[in-house]
């Protein structure tokens, strides 16, 4: 049987890389998995899989035709908040899958937010139609429940994908923290140098080794080399394609400031402590979910001295993560895996 598999592939984001890469682990070993891709030849190359680049109807309708299931592989695929298109484009490959009779399956799915009517319609119309569902927050749960759409609900996939090993860590006895922001509206530049100089503080007065993880390139590097400009000490500017190296990495960091959903995830599944700047509704929720400090991008203090001394407080005086609620939720999340083997079976 062949799976036909649609996400945010191939755009060099490592949060939608490993939700592929957890996929593919979770595929039964009888389905050979389609990648609908950006970068086709690079997809290829890293999970050893066929593929499909995405704007190519003609491979596309071909493709559809040779599948016999059809999955949206993870993430937060149809939300209008930041495009109007992409939602659509995701809809329209579902809806197409299910015009040919496709088993269809919305996997490891964040919905929304949906702002506008059409988008929340034709949503409703489609997911109604799949054969399973499954959310990985409550609010999408609850949205699905006033449509009276049946679904499963589990902590998002990536809490289950195998880590490995990573020999790019520096060769430090000083203790690490991993620092993520991202390109957003909501990270304005007041914010961000607030954020920096409050950074620049926090190393001073712990001298930790400050490693900048760019998440994608495009929305993130900028980013972490304005801020490489402003260190004093001792840091470095790190980028991993492999998922797994990238969750690994985690293993031996102290504590990771955040806003990408993915990288919070990583960190806390790999028990370093997480402080949380949040830009989207998905990662409010994560913090509400496993008790994440921290605060909402639009919410930010001015003043860098109190961020600095939130750092320092959570720093010097948290506790590591439990390390039954991190097995709890990795074990929760083998549910996205059932739903795959019942529908296939």
């Amino acid at each position: 049987m062949k799976a036909l598999i649609s996400g945010y592939y191939g755009q060099g984001n490592a949060g939608d890389e490993a939700l592929l890469m957890s996929l593919l682990q979770m595929l039964p070993s009888k389905i050979e998995p389609i990648v609908i891709s950006a970068n086709p030849k690079k997809t290829q190359q890293n999970y050893n899989v066929r593929t499909c680049p995405h704007r190519d109807i003609f491979s596309l309708l071909k493709a559809l035709k040779y599948s016999d299931i059809f999955i949206w592989g993870g993430g937060s695929l149809i939300q209008d908040s930041t495009s109007f298109a992409s939602p659509i484009y995701y809809l329209g490959l579902m809806s197409l899958a299910q015009i040919r009779g496709l088993k269809t399956i919305a996997w490891g799915q964040g919905i929304g937010p949906l702002n506008y009517k059409f988008t929340r319609w034709i949503t409703q119309k489609i997911l109604a139609k799949c054969t399973a569902v499954s959310v990985r927050d409550h609010k999408s749960a609850e949205l699905l429940s006033t449509w009276n759409i049946n679904y499963s609900i589990a902590p998002d996939p990536v809490w289950t994908l195998n880590s490995k090993n990573t020999s790019d860590l520096p060769k430090t006895s000083q203790l690490k923290v991993a620092v993520n922001l991202r390109n957003h509206p909501s990270l304005t530049l007041q914010r961000l140098k607030t954020l920096t100089n409050a950074l620049v503080d926090f190393q001073k007065i712990t001298n930790v080794y400050i490693l900048l993880v760019p998440f994608q390139a495009s929305q993130d590097l900028a980013i972490a080399h304005f801020i490489s400009k402003q260190l004093l000490k001792p840091h470095e500017i790190i980028q991993l394609d492999d998922p797994q190296r990238l969750k690994g990495l985690f293993k031996n960091i102290n504590m990771t400031i955040g806003m990408r959903l993915h990288c919070l995830i990583m960190a806390a599944s790999e028990k370093s402590r997480c402080f949380a700047l949040s830009y989207d509704p998905k990662v409010k929720y994560l913090m509400e979910e496993i008790n994440i400090p921290g605060w909402e991008l639009n919410q930010l203090p001015n003043n860098s001295d109190t961020i600095k001394h939130a750092w320092l407080e959570y720093f010097f005086n948290s506790m590591q993560p439990i390390d039954s609620s991190i097995k709890d939720l990795k074990e929760r999340a083998m549910l996205h895996k059932e739903i795959l083997n019942q529908v296939i079976s």
